[in-house]
């Protein structure tokens, strides 16, 4: 794995997490970007949840999948779950993890509530990356 891309539909929650997580997994070993076939804005929510361990995506944008030159894209995750997720089409590793969009508004919420909902989420991408980087680091074995 040298070049890896997270997909999801607006590229405002999942994907930039897992991104974030990613690159602060990685470090310089592997190439990390997301993206969605509908991107909006990166939610604050998710901006806040990674702050509070230590990851600061505010800088990160929201872009359009068709927009990217993907290459050298070896490994794509798509993290759609009750979502049409984008489909990406070439010789590639496919990963699916189907999660909750953190994003969807419930009515009534509260902000409490909200923020816990974005740190499950952010806590499944963890571990899910952890598995990922300890697999790449593994001599003779490739996620």
């Amino acid at each position: 794995m040298k070049d890896i891309l997270f997909l999801c539909v607006a590229n405002s929650a999942r994907s930039q997490m897992a991104e974030g997580l990613a690159r602060h997994a990685f470090g310089d070993q592997v190439r990390v970007r997301s993206a969605g076939s509908n991107p909006t804005n990166v939610n604050p929510h998710a901006v806040k949840v990674m702050a509070e361990i230590g990851i600061d995506i505010s800088g990160y944008d929201s872009k359009l999948v068709g927009d990217l030159d993907t290459r050298d894209v070896d490994t794509v995750v798509t993290l759609c779950a009750d979502e049409v997720c984008p489909v990406f089409l070439g010789a590639v590793r496919r990963i699916a993890w189907p999660l909750m969009d953190p994003a969807k508004s419930v009515v009534g919420e509260s902000e409490a509530d909200v923020l816990e909902r974005f740190r499950q989420v952010r806590d499944m991408l963890k571990d899910r990356i952890e598995v990922l980087t300890a697999l790449h680091d593994r001599p003779g074995t490739q996620p």
